[in-house]
């Protein structure tokens, strides 16, 4: 193998990953973080590295971020607001986390910041969850975590479901509880304000591994739970009210989790794979139109087609400048990036969404 050759199957060896978090700007679509497995072993991938690839030309190249870098992550949930990504919660080598970081990607030199001096009540520690960007606001949701006996006894059982007991201590705090939850909390970087907003409506149950995508001012939730069918909640990012869709269960994609979601019009939601409840791997494809509330299943005879990895999370981008297909990066392959032709339509700018564990969401624009 020549110099060449060997470096470029270093970078594909670098490249290759899941549960990353994934998001374009412009031409670039930028990864960062995740896992990969070598030997049999989860090994996350460094947070002080960020991987740019240009959609044009399909060429990658790699930055480093200095400054307080956020500890290597798994399960973490990414937001890009305004140039600046953040990187809120997860698992660190030491355990679950509710610390959030910050880098600026317009700068020449990427640094990160530890988000600290925040004010209001941090959400508790937790991974699998994800993020809706919405006029300027960071709006997280679900995922699983740990919680102080106080904090359960202060949660109805309806947004906290209990997996199970346990100690553990976090910084100074001890932690008892661990389960899921299906919160809301929204986190205002221009003032680093925390704050819980009172939701109205049939909420989705507590879960995580579920994806999430936005359109306009509603916030859509989808999977995550063991069902038959797979379920879709909306969220009205002004009212804070919860619409939960009824579908027929004889034209319903099958349950499952760790699927991802992505606006591919300002009614019509497209859906890709996932985790199936009898632990199946998935690489179907539906489109739901959120007026109709109606499924499609959608065929295609796409050459590369993405193939079906067990515990894999794939992540959909609309791409803006190419208005006729949606872009998939796909970990587990070399970090191939697939892109799927349909027909024209509008697509709306904020056009971009992922499953949530290491999801990424853009604002509307």
């Amino acid at each position: 193998m020549d110099a060449a050759a060997s470096e470029r199957s270093a970078a594909e060896s670098r490249l290759e990953r899941c549960s990353h978090t994934a998001f374009i700007e412009d031409n670039t679509l930028y990864v960062w973080g995740g896992y990969k497995v070598v030997g049999g072993e989860d090994i996350v991938l460094p947070s002080d590295e960020i991987w740019l690839c240009d959609l044009y030309s399909g060429t990658w190249e790699m930055r480093d971020i200095n400054g307080d870098k956020a500890p290597d992550l798994s399960g973490s949930c990414g937001s890009y607001l305004n140039g600046t990504l953040y990187i809120f919660a997860g698992c660190d080598p030491v355990g679950y986390t509710n610390q959030m970081f910050s880098v600026d990607l317009t700068e020449q030199s990427c640094t990160w910041k530890k988000v600290t001096d925040t004010k209001g009540t941090t959400p508790s520690p937790r991974n699998k969850h994800s993020c809706w960007v919405h006029r300027d606001r960071l709006i997280y949701f679900g995922g699983y975590g740990c919680k102080t006996i106080g904090q359960v006894q202060n949660t109805t059982s309806a947004s906290f479901v209990v997996d199970e007991m346990s100690w553990a201590t976090i910084g100074d705090v001890l932690f008892r509880c661990w389960g899921w939850n299906n919160e809301v909390s929204v986190y205002e970087p221009h003032t680093a304000m925390w704050s819980t907003p009172e939701t109205r409506g049939p909420a989705p149950t507590p879960r995580g591994c579920h994806a999430s995508a936005l359109m306009g001012n509603k916030g859509y939730i989808s999977g995550g739970v063991e069902t038959l069918e797979l379920d879709m909640f909306c969220l009205d990012l002004d009212t804070w009210t919860w619409t939960q869709f009824d579908f027929s269960p004889s034209c319903s994609p099958l349950g499952r989790s760790m699927l991802t979601m992505t606006p591919t019009s300002d009614h019509t939601l497209f859906i890709y794979g996932g985790l199936g409840i009898d632990g199946n791997t998935l690489n179907d494809v539906w489109q739901l139109n959120t007026q109709k509330k109606e499924w499609k299943k959608m065929t295609h005879q796409h050459k590369d087609k993405p193939s079906v990895f067990k515990k894999r999370c794939v992540f959909f981008c609309i791409y803006p400048p190419v208005p006729q297909s949606v872009s998939l990066s796909v970990p587990g392959e070399g970090q191939r990036c697939c892109r799927v032709r349909r027909k024209q339509q509008h697509v709306p700018p904020h056009g971009l969404g992922g499953c949530s564990e290491g999801s990424i969401t853009k604002p509307v624009q």
